[in-house]
This record gives C-alpha cells, sequence and structure tokens, in this order.
C-alpha cells in the first residue's frame, strides 16, 4: 500500500488523491463512512462494491437497525438516569 498525503483545510476537509479514489471506485457523490480507530482514520466507500461485498453479513442476526435503535434507547436511559 502506497502512502500518499494531503492537507486539511479550515473547513476541515481533503483530497482523497486520484489514484485512491479510482481504485476503490470513489466518485462524486459516493457516501463515505469514517471511523476512529484508536490515533487513526479510516474510510470506507459505500458504493456497489461495499454493498456486494457485505451483503448478507447480518443474515439470520438481529437487523443492524434494530441493533442501533436498542443502542439508542440504552444511551437515552443512562442520560436519564443521570
Amino acid at each position: 500500500m502506497d502512502k500518499l498525503s494531503t492537507t486539511v483545510s479550515t473547513k476541515g476537509q481533503f483530497v482523497i488523491p486520484s489514484e485512491i479514489r479510482d481504485a476503490l471506485d470513489i466518485r462524486p457523490g459516493t457516501r463515505v463512512v469514517v471511523i476512529q480507530e484508536e490515533n487513526r482514520i479510516v474510510l470506507q466507500p459505500v458504493n456497489e462494491r461495499f454493498l456486494k461485498e457485505t451483503r448478507g453479513i447480518t443474515a439470520g442476526g438481529r437487523s443492524l437497525s434494530d441493533m442501533l435503535i436498542e443502542e439508542r434507547r440504552q444511551d437515552e436511559a443512562k442520560r436519564v438516569a443521570k
């Protein structure tokens, strides 16, 4: 993996180098999930490739939306309890 650098603007924006955009099929309008892993930032494009690779990942289990709703309810209960 090549290491490329970019600069963050005063608005907190930066350009993903074209080599990476091309390799990951990132186009204007592609949504990107931003994940903090300790002292790193991971960007995951949400495009057809990502959707195909993750399709069925939660098959047979609780839906991600149900898990998120439950997490939000627990967070709210903790906030109210304080």
